[in-house]
C-alpha cells in the first residue's frame, strides 16, 4: 500500500469513518495479532489484546503526527497492551529474587546462542517462546525481537535492570532445554 493511501486511510480514521477503520484493522490485524501472540499463549486472548489496542489506536490517532512509521507506532501500543494484560494476570510477573552476574563467559555464551537460534526454523523458536513464563517471553520479546534495551525494558516493566538481565538470561537458559527436548523428541520421531 502506498504511503498517501495509508495517510487517507488514518485521516479518515481519525474522522471517525467507520469504513476506513476497518479497512486500517483489516490492513494490520495479522501482523499485530502476531505481536501479541508473542506475549501471550492464548490465542483468544491475544485476540482480545489486538481488539482492544485497535480501540487506543483509533482514540490515539490525532496523536500520531505522520513523521515515524505508522507501523511502528501501532506495534508499540500492542507491545505496551500486552504487557498491561500480562500485569492484569499476574500481579507480579516480572519480579525476581536474585540478580543475574554477568561476565565474559556469559557474553560468549549469549553470543553463541544467538548465532544457533537463528538456524532453527522459525516455527520451533515461536512455540518454545510460548513455553516461557510470561514474565522471561516478555523480556525475551522486548530484548530480542522489539530490539529494547534493558534500561528500556526496567522501565516499562517497572523492574530493575538487574531483573531484566536476569530474566533474559533465564529465558535462553530455558529456551535452550525447550529446544533440546524438541529436537530430541523430533528425532525420536522419524
Amino acid at each position: 500500500m502506498e504511503d498517501d493511501q495509508l495517510k487517507e486511510i488514518i485521516e479518515r480514521c481519525a474522522a471517525q469513518d467507520r469504513s476506513a477503520q476497518e479497512q486500517l484493522f483489516k490492513l494490520f490485524y495479522g501482523k499485530m495479532l502476531g505481536v501479541c501472540m508473542r506475549y501471550t499463549k492464548d490465542h483468544d486472548r491475544a485476540q482480545e489484546v489486538v481488539q482492544e489496542s485497535f480501540i487506543k489506536v483509533f482514540d490515539k490517532l490525532g496523536e500520531f503526527d505522520f513523521k515515524g512509521s505508522f507501523e511502528g507506532w501501532v506495534r508499540r501500543i500492542m507491545v505496551n497492551a500486552s504487557i498491561d494484560a500480562i500485569r492484569k494476570r499476574n500481579r507480579q510477573p516480572f519480579s525476581t529474587d536474585e540478580e543475574y552476574v554477568f561476565n565474559e563467559r556469559s557474553s560468549v555464551q549469549e553470543h553463541d546462542f544467538d548465532e544457533d537460534i537463528t538456524k532453527i526454523k522459525a516455527e520451533y523458536a515461536m512455540e518454545a517462546i510460548q513455553e516461557l513464563s510470561p514474565a522471561y517471553r516478555t523480556v525475551f520479546n522486548l530484548f530480542v525481537i522489539e530490539n529494547y534495551s534493558h534500561k528500556e525494558i526496567a522501565q516499562i516493566l517497572d523492574i530493575t535492570e538487574g531483573t531484566s538481565k536476569s530474566n533474559l538470561a533465564k529465558a535462553k537458559q530455558n529456551l535452550r532445554k525447550i529446544l533440546s527436548e524438541k529436537f530430541v523428541n523430533i528425532d525420536h520421531e522419524r
